[in-house]
This record gives structure tokens, C-alpha cells and sequence, in this order.
């Protein structure tokens, strides 16, 4: 079982700017795609992609995970 991080729950609320930074520092090996809540996105599992999710004051609104 692998030990690198998979999700985020404590950047939940943080300006997406400082989740991206802090998911970065825990995965250097993903790939962080920043949303606006609401975007249409591609379907589908990448082990190697993390999305951050948004709102209109720029905070982060849902967990962000591997996939």
C-alpha cells in the first residue's frame, strides 16, 4: 500500500492559490488542475491529476483528491 497523500480535507475554505501550493508540496508528482465550481470537466480517473474546485471568492469548497 502506498503512503503518498491522496486528499486534502485541512484545505477545504483555503484560497485555492495556498491549497495548490501545500497539494504541490505533498505530491510534487501531480498534476493540480484549478476549477471554478460549476466548469464542466472531462470524466474520468487519473491517478496522477488532482482537482481543486473553487468559488467566487476563491476558496477551495470540496476535498480535494487523486483521480
Amino acid at each position: 500500500m502506498s503512503s503518498q497523500k491522496t486528499s486534502w480535507p485541512e484545505v477545504v475554505g483555503w484560497p485555492a492559490a495556498q491549497a495548490v501550493t501545500q497539494i504541490s508540496s505533498d505530491r510534487p508528482d501531480v498534476a493540480i488542475e484549478v476549477v471554478p465550481d460549476g466548469t464542466n470537466v472531462a470524466p474520468g480517473y487519473n491517478a496522477l491529476r488532482v482537482r481543486v474546485y473553487f468559488d467566487t471568492s476563491g476558496a477551495v469548497l470540496y476535498t480535494p483528491v487523486v483521480g
